[in-house]
């Protein structure tokens, strides 16, 4: 970014280390933290100092960033591409009549007996969706399973691979199941055909009984001519809106449908309250103590002055290990664009490369990369005072389950940002690799609900910053343009028995032909 003051800066900050930065202010986290009754926020070992922060805050004010907030809460259509608002704030405020009135419609329906074709009752939920409509729910899903209710289970189908199918059905009796079918135009090629096999194999199972489908399938959806029609009656279709995009649609009914049924609407409601209160966070807060802000403009400064393009996520607690997939589609679907607000090109580096999993895993997967490697890379590291689960002391164990695991927690960030000078190179730790740290009180539905919108306005925040639209995802078309080419080749073999390679390259025409031979 063409920003004299920062690329001014950066050059001192190139010249010291974090060792010299805390040598000079061992309190400086004093400066560089922020706390508040829900989260503490500690960003201390990034390359920065209280100068960088207050260039970059300058940096925002001149890129209208408040402006541009202030625009996104109010409904006004910043998704110029599309001529939409962006409004997934209003899911969760609590003021929004349309949406308070398919909340209502959610509540009643999850606190129902709900009872299968063949009179048992439906204790097993398939949700069949994908991207958005699967990856948000499915981390809040396996982060609040302890509070789950008793008996329920949720199990998420998303890709079109048969064998996703297969294995998260397997031991499920569909008389006790209900599938959720999660597609907002219920055209979605992946989601239908998942859809029709689930279809299927319930009608097989319930030895085609004339309410199979009825009675054990319900729609998020807008499509109510395209629901009915499958043979959902649609009074059991959810609906939402064009101003909610898939990745920020976790708090719709596509998340609030799964995971009422399986939380429990009153634990849904808690996940809307948290995502609220960090929205409210993210609205009002000065630039100097609002997380999301801190966070996307440490990012910005790791981007495009440091020239560091990939994070990592490593949250210390196992409920959050499907944070990272989300993070990854609502950071990279969202600003891996190569054109401004105005159709320009850009010419500075917008997205990064998210990679993640839940600690202490992936110390034994790629930390040596981070500790070691050539390429340094920025972490976010998440943890929480309580554990979900109390396991008391066995014999053997000097420190419980939950200290071990924070005993890693504290001393990575330590670890990256300090290294440790050994002669022997191959045992060197340089040191000097920047990383945040959130810590939180315990994992609950108001965290996981605050985390979830920590991750969104922190990438929109980016694309404010950057002047690009952080909510199109034009860039997943062409893909599925090509592949109903491949689709149709693969019908008319299966009729004719005939490869048609027209029009491939040699290379695609081998792949082809060896797949259909």
């Amino acid at each position: 970014m063409n920003n004299q003051a920062l690329k001014k800066h950066v050059e001192q900050i190139k010249t010291i280390t974090l060792t010299q930065l805390f040598q000079d202010s061992p309190n400086r986290y004093k400066e560089l933290s922020v706390t508040t009754d829900q989260v503490y926020f500690d960003f201390s070992r990034q390359l920065v100092t209280p100068e960088t922060i207050k260039l970059l805050i300058q940096l925002a004010n001149e890129q209208k960033l408040k402006e541009k907030i202030a625009n996104m809460f109010a409904g006004e259509k910043i998704n110029k591409t599309e001529n939409r608002s962006v409004l997934h704030v209003a899911l969760r405020s609590g003021q929004n009549k349309e949406v308070q009135a398919v909340l209502a419609r959610i509540e009643a329906f999850s606190k129902k007996d709900l009872i299968g074709a063949t009179g048992k009752k439906l204790k097993n939920i398939v949700a069949i969706g994908i991207g958005g409509s699967y990856l948000g729910p499915d981390y809040l899903a396996t982060a609040l399973r302890p509070f789950s209710k008793r008996g329920v289970t949720l199990r998420f189908v998303a890709n079109v691979d048969g064998t996703d199918f297969v294995e998260k059905t397997a031991d499920l009796d569909p008389q006790e199941t209900l599938v959720i079918v999660i597609s907002k135009t219920f055209t979605t090629a992946e989601t239908m055909q998942n859809a029709n096999t689930a279809k299927a194999w319930m009608i097989k199972g319930l030895n085609n009984h004339p309410e199979a489908v009825k009675k054990h399938f319900i729609a998020v959806s807008t499509a109510r001519e395209e629901v009915q029609s499958f043979g959902i009656d649609p009074e059991n279709m959810f609906g939402f809106w064009d101003w909610v995009g898939g990745r920020f649609s976790a708090t719709s009914a596509v998340g609030a449908v799964p995971l009422s049924l399986y939380l429990g609407f009153d634990n849904f409601q808690k996940i809307l309250d948290g995502a609220n209160w960090l929205d409210e966070h993210f609205r009002n807060e000065p630039f100097e103590k609002n997380i999301p802000v801190l966070s996307a403009l440490i990012d910005i400064w790791n981007i495009n002055f440091l020239g560091l393009k990939t994070r990592a996520l490593l949250p210390y607690s196992q409920g959050l290990s499907k944070l990272p997939a989300h993070t990854q589609q609502v950071e990279m679907e969202s600003n891996g664009k190569l054109v401004d607000s105005d159709g320009k090109p850009v010419d500075f580096q917008t997205g990064e490369v998210v990679l993640g999993e839940a600690g202490t895993n992936g110390q034994h997967s790629f930390y040596q990369l981070l500790h070691q490697g050539t390429q340094i890379i920025p972490a976010d590291f998440i943890g929480f005072i309580k554990p979900q689960y109390e396991l008391k002391n066995v014999p053997g164990n000097e420190i419980s389950h939950h200290e071990e695991l924070m005993t890693n927690f504290l001393a990575q960030p330590d670890a990256l940002a300090f290294g440790h000078q050994d002669k022997d190179l191959a045992k060197n730790f340089p040191g000097n690799r920047p990383s945040s740290s959130l810590l939180l009180k315990e994992l609950t539905p108001f965290t996981a609900g605050l985390l979830l919108a920590w991750t969104e306005h922190r990438a929109a925040a980016k694309g404010f910053v950057w002047n690009i639209n952080s909510f199109d995802q034009f860039g997943v078309q062409l893909g599925k343009v090509l592949g109903k080419d491949h689709r149709r080749r693969m019908i008319e073999f299966n009729k004719t028995g005939k490869i048609n390679t027209d029009g491939l390259t040699p290379a695609t025409a081998k792949l082809l032909t060896d797949f259909l031979s």
